[in-house]
Formats: structure tokens, C-alpha cells, sequence
């Protein structure tokens, strides 16, 4: 985090209690001070994004992505989600300071003019965004640690076992691990929705998996289906 980042979180947990305080009645106000400390160590490490664990445990679970490949770029997919939120953080960053200086403008001409209201309600304002800001790079600092920890998983799964240039490649064969898993899963009240959701995919990638995992195209597969029925048909 660089230093002005570190400067404008501290703000927002210290000198921007004022605001609040002014608010409250003062023995709530005295509450509010006497958990200072603590409420500035709960806002410095609360919980944003996943951890490593709820990523390895939650995300790439065994019952949804069985296979290396298929952890792997459900990985890809994961980190790419996380960049682009954090690109869309950065434009509202900027913004954000536009507004500042915006605010901070309209502050000194009130000032000049000696418009006490407008003071107050532009000050808010500034207090607002100050806070604002210090929650959005709060969040893009976690943004980033995320972004490396799938940098880490994908290092650790990519073993050369699978390809990690085309996501195609591998998705028949990870598919039928997948939905054998979710039929499995099935219980004897499952609806009938539920079964068709589980078994029809299933079915499907069998009929259509060639041996080499790779999947067979409708032509190639109605062929296939039209030559195994004229054998059966063929007397003995």
C-alpha cells in the first residue's frame, strides 16, 4: 500500500470519528471512543474477499471441478472476474478524487462568501468521500491479494497434465466426472427436473466422448448411431 493509501485509511478511522461522534448522544459518543482501538483493528482486518482456504475448499471442490484441468480454469475464470472488478475499481477511484477536488473547490468559494450552511453540507460531503475512498482501497488491496493467490493455485495445478492454452480441451472429460457426481448425488426424492438436469448432460457427454476424450460432432455422432443400428439390424 503506498503511503498516501496508508494516510487516507488512517484518517478514515481516526480523524473521521468527528462526524460521527457529533451525532450521538454523548454517552453513546463515549462508547464509540472508548472502542477506538478495537474498532480500528476490526476495520483493518475484517474479511472482503475469499481466503485461501474458502478458495481451494469452496470454489475448487472436488464435486464441481474433479479434475486438475478443470480446478485450473475454473482458476483462470476466478482471477480474470477478480482483474476486471479491480479495473472497475480504479475507475471509480479517479472519479472519486475528481469529486474531492470538485468538493474542495465549491468549499473555498462558500468560504469566500461566507455561507455557513453550504460549509456544513459540503463538509459532509467531504467527510463522505474521504471514507468512501478509504473503503475502496481497502477493497482494492484485497483485490490484489486475491489476484495473487489464484496466481499461486494456478502455478501449483498447472503440471503439464493437461492443456492450458484452449479451456475446450479438457471440459468433456471434466464434465462427465462432474455430473457423475451430481447423479450420485441424487436422492430417491429428487424431482424429475432435477433428474433430467443431472442425467440428460450425462448422457450426452457419453454418447459424444470419443476415446481420446475429445467429444464426437452431431454428424459424426448420428453416423456413428446410424452405423451401429445397421450392424444390429444385420442377421447372424
Amino acid at each position: 500500500m503506498s503511503e498516501n493509501n496508508k494516510d487516507t485509511q488512517d484518517l478514515a478511522i481516526t480523524d473521521d470519528l468527528k462526524p460521527v461522534l457529533s451525532v450521538l448522544k454523548e454517552k453513546d459518543a463515549q462508547a464509540i471512543v472508548a472502542l477506538r482501538e478495537e474498532l480500528t483493528d476490526t476495520w483493518t482486518k475484517k474479511q472482503i474477499f475469499r481466503t485461501e482456504t474458502e478458495m481451494r475448499i469452496s470454489v475448487l471442490n472436488d464435486g464441481k471441478h474433479p479434475t486438475q484441468a478443470s480446478k485450473y480454469w475454473q482458476s483462470v475464470r476466478e482471477q480474470n472476474a477478480m482483474f476486471e472488478a479491480l479495473m472497475g475499481l480504479s475507475f471509480d477511484l479517479r472519479r472519486q478524487e475528481i469529486k474531492r477536488l470538485k468538493l474542495e473547490k465549491k468549499m473555498n468559494k462558500a468560504q469566500n462568501e461566507g455561507d455557513e450552511l453550504k460549509q456544513m453540507e459540503l463538509q459532509v460531503d467531504l467527510d463522505e468521500n474521504l471514507y468512501g475512498r478509504a473503503n475502496m482501497e481497502q477493497v482494492a488491496q484485497d483485490r490484489v491479494r486475491e489476484l495473487n493467490t489464484w496466481s499461486k493455485i494456478k502455478s501449483e495445478l498447472e503440471d503439464g497434465s493437461f492443456d492450458s492454452e484452449n479451456v475446450n480441451t479438457h471440459q468433456a472429460e471434466s464434465y462427465k466426472h462432474t455430473l457423475n457426481n451430481r447423479v450420485k448425488a441424487l436422492g430417491p426424492n429428487a424431482g424429475p427436473a432435477e433428474v433430467v438436469n443431472a442425467v440428460g448432460p450425462l448422457q450426452t457427454v457419453q454418447r459424444l466422448q470419443k476415446e481420446d476424450g475429445q467429444l464426437l460432432d452431431f454428424k459424426e455422432a448420428k453416423l456413428q448411431l446410424t452405423q451401429g443400428q445397421q450392424e444390429e439390424q444385420q442377421p447372424e
